[in-house]
């Protein structure tokens, strides 16, 4: 079976068989980490991803800015970004019953990280798929590809 296909089978025994069967065969891929938005002045921090948040859900940003509004980027904490009007407030922990810390930034300020942090994923793809011509070159297509699918980057080439 070639590992191009989007199908599952047995799973390769050899490392690297198994990394790609996985990496090339699942339909929901994710990126575990997310963003964290931090105040370096005071070091308190607005934004913790959570476990069901990764970088996968960076556009997330972008229905904050552009879309409902508001996103939950997970929990344990359940930290959140709502817009209210020309600003965008962040909540460490949104279910937190004693409060939580928050701070508001200007749209245009989120909108400027939102982007660079696409820029920096756009970036770490590039360097990737030039790793992959290098490291796996019969694979380096769909591995490229599935990282793509992973941090939910549309590609223009």
């Amino acid at each position: 079976m070639p590992l191009q296909q989007q199908t599952h089978g047995p799973c390769p025994t050899d490392p690297l068989g198994a990394f790609l069967h996985g990496l090339l065969t699942m339909p929901d891929l994710f990126a575990a980490g997310g963003f964290r938005v931090a105040d370096t002045a005071t070091d308190t921090v607005f934004i913790e991803p959570g476990c069901c948040n990764g970088l996968e859900t960076w556009q997330d940003w972008l229905e904050v800015l552009d879309g409902t509004g508001c996103s939950y980027f997970g929990h344990d904490p359940s930290s959140a970004a709502e817009r209210v009007g020309d600003t965008v407030r962040l909540t460490l922990d949104a279910h937190a019953e004693d409060g939580s810390p928050v701070i508001e930034l200007p749209v245009d300020q989120v909108r400027a990280l939102t982007t660079g942090a696409q820029t920096d994923l756009r970036n770490f793809h590039s360097l990737a798929v030039t790793w992959a011509e290098q490291h796996l070159p019969t694979h380096a297509t769909a591995v490229t590809a599935a990282l793509a699918r992973a941090l939910d980057l549309e590609l223009t080439e």
